[in-house]
C-alpha cells in the first residue's frame, strides 16, 4: 500500500471551474481538496506550483494488440498503456472485435481480449464490443455481456471494411434496437463500405496504386452520407449514438442536424484530425504517405482541423479520442503496389493530451475547463464512470495529471513510448506537457 500523497500549490481544473487548492490522496482515492493541507511526515509530497492539477485523460478509442489483415497492431496492451500514461492518459476504452465469420461469439471474443489485456495494462481500461454480423443468438449474447458481471455498456458497428468487419444496415438496425432495450450505446464507424469497394476497384484498374488512392476511394461525402444514415437508423431504433473519429465538416454537420432534431448523438474527433490534413497522402515519399493511411482518411481541406476544434468549443462535437491503431513501416509497406493492402491505422494515445492543448487552448479556441471536458469528463459521463473518473473531487479515483501549461516539447519517434518506428505528429511543437501522471 502506497503512502498518502499531497499535491500542493497547484490549480485544480475541472470541466466546471478552476481554483487554487491542495489535493490529498489515500489508497488511490481523493479524500480532500482544499486550501493549505498540511503534509504529515509519512506523506509523499508533490509541489505543483505554476502547474494545473487535472483529471487523467480518458481515451475512448484505441485498438491495442488488434489482429487485422493478417497483422497485429504494434502497440500491445503493455506498450500502448505505457504510452498513454506517459502522455497523461489514465484510462483507455479499447475495441474487442470477435471473429464472427469464423464462428467466435461475443463472449468468446470478450474473454480473448480480457486475456490479452488483464496481465499487461498499466492503467484502467474498458471494452466496447464490435458486432460485425447478426445471428439468432446475438441478442442473448448482448444481454449477457452487458450484465454487471461483465460490465460492457457500448457496442461498435463498422459501416466499412466490406467482407470483414462491415455490417449491413438491417443488421445494425436490429442490433441498435437491442442496444435501446439494454440501455447500451451504439458506436459507429461511418463510411459507405459498398461505394468504397467499387471505387477501390475502379482506381486500381486505372493504375492508381499509391496511398493517394486511399483518400480518393473515400471522398468526404462518403463519411457525411454514412453519418447521416447512422443517425437516422439510431433515431428509428430509439438508440443513443456515438460517432467515432469524426474527420470531416460534412460528418460534423450531419451530427449537428440530428441533434437539433432531438436525437442523442455524440461526436468524437481524434487528435490526428485536429492537427493534420490529407495533404500527406500526396507526399512524394511513398512510405511517408502510407504512414497516414487510416479510415476515414484525414480531410484534404486544410481548414477542417481548426473547424473541428471550434465545434468542440461550441459543444457541437463532444470529446476527443485517437483511434490509436499502430502499424510499423514494415507493415505499411505490405501495401506497395496496392493501396488497399496498406494496414489502416495511426498513433495518438501518447500525444493526444498535448496536441489537444496546443490546437485548442494554446491557440485560444478553448479554455482549460473545456479542455478537461473534451479529454476526460465527457467520456466519463458517456461511459457511466463519472465522477469516479474525469473529476478532481473527494471520492474520485486518484487519476491525476500534473500539467505544465508553460512547458514546450517537440513530438518525435525518438522519444515516444510507442512500439513504433515513426510518429505521425513528428516535429510538432506543443505548448503544454503532462509532467507527472498518477494512475490509481
Amino acid at each position: 500500500m502506497s503512502p498518502p500523497l499531497v499535491i500542493k500549490n497547484g490549480t485544480v481544473v475541472n470541466e466546471d471551474g478552476m481554483f487554487k487548492a491542495d489535493v490529498l490522496v489515500k489508497n488511490g482515492v481523493i479524500v480532500e481538496v482544499s486550501a493549505n493541507i498540511i503534509p504529515l511526515p509519512d506523506m509523499e509530497l508533490i509541489d505543483a506550483s505554476d502547474r494545473l492539477v487535472i483529471p487523467g485523460g480518458i481515451d475512448p478509442h484505441t485498438h491495442m494488440q488488434m489482429p487485422y489483415m493478417g497483422e497485429v497492431t504494434k502497440d500491445d496492451f503493455l506498450k500502448g498503456t505505457e504510452a498513454a500514461v506517459a502522455g497523461g492518459t489514465t484510462m483507455i476504452i479499447d475495441f474487442c472485435c470477435p471473429d464472427h465469420r469464423n464462428g467466435e461469439s461475443l463472449m468468446s471474443g470478450y474473454n480473448r481480449w480480457r486475456g490479452w489485456a488483464d496481465p499487461k495494462v498499466c492503467c484502467d481500461y474498458g471494452l466496447s464490443v464490435a458486432i460485425t454480423q447478426w445471428r439468432p443468438e446475438t441478442a442473448e449474447q448482448m444481454a449477457l455481456i452487458t450484465s454487471p458481471e461483465y460490465g460492457v455498456n457500448s457496442f461498435k458497428f463498422y459501416m466499412a471494411y466490406e467482407g470483414t468487419l462491415m455490417v449491413r444496415d438491417d443488421e445494425m438496425y436490429r442490433a441498435m434496437q437491442e442496444c435501446a432495450k439494454l440501455r447500451a450505446l451504439a458506436r459507429v464507424h461511418c463510411e459507405n463500405g459498398a461505394v468504397i469497394k467499387e471505387k477501390e476497384i475502379d482506381l486500381l484498374a486505372k493504375g492508381v496504386t499509391g496511398p493517394e488512392g486511399h483518400t480518393q476511394s473515400r471522398p468526404e461525402e462518403i463519411e457525411a452520407e454514412a453519418t447521416n444514415r447512422a443517425c437516422v437508423l439510431a433515431a428509428q431504433a430509439n438508440c443513443p449514438l456515438y460517432v467515432v473519429h469524426v474527420m470531416t465538416k460534412g460528418a460534423a454537420a450531419a451530427i449537428s442536424h440530428h441533434r437539433a432534431q432531438g436525437s442523442i448523438v455524440f461526436g468524437e474527433p481524434i487528435a490526428a484530425g485536429l492537427a493534420l490534413d490529407g495533404s500527406h497522402y500526396y507526399d512524394d515519399d511513398w512510405l511517408h504517405a502510407a504512414r497516414y493511411v487510416m479510415s476515414p482518411p484525414l480531410s484534404r481541406d486544410p481548414t477542417t482541423p481548426e473547424l473541428l476544434m471550434k465545434l468542440l468549443a461550441a459543444g457541437e462535437l463532444h470529446l476527443t479520442g485517437t483511434d490509436n491503431c499502430t502499424y510499423d513501416c514494415r507493415q505499411k509497406s505490405l501495401g506497395k503496389g496496392n493501396f488497399t493492402k496498406i494496414p489502416n491505422g495511426i498513433n495518438g494515445v501518447e500525444d493526444r493530451m498535448s496536441v489537444v492543448w496546443e490546437k485548442g487552448v494554446h491557440s485560444g479556441i478553448i479554455d482549460p475547463m473545456r479542455y478537461v471536458s473534451i479529454t476526460s469528463a465527457t467520456a466519463a459521463k458517456i461511459f457511466n464512470i463519472y465522477p469516479k473518473k474525469g473529476r478532481i473531487a473527494v471520492g474520485s479515483d486518484a487519476d491525476i495529471v500534473i500539467f505544465n501549461p508553460n512547458a514546450i516539447r517537440t513530438i518525435s519517434a525518438d522519444t515516444h513510448h510507442h512500439n513504433l518506428d515513426f510518429n505521425i505528429f513528428e516535429g510538432i511543437q506543443c505548448h503544454g506537457v503532462a509532467e507527472i501522471t498518477i494512475s490509481s
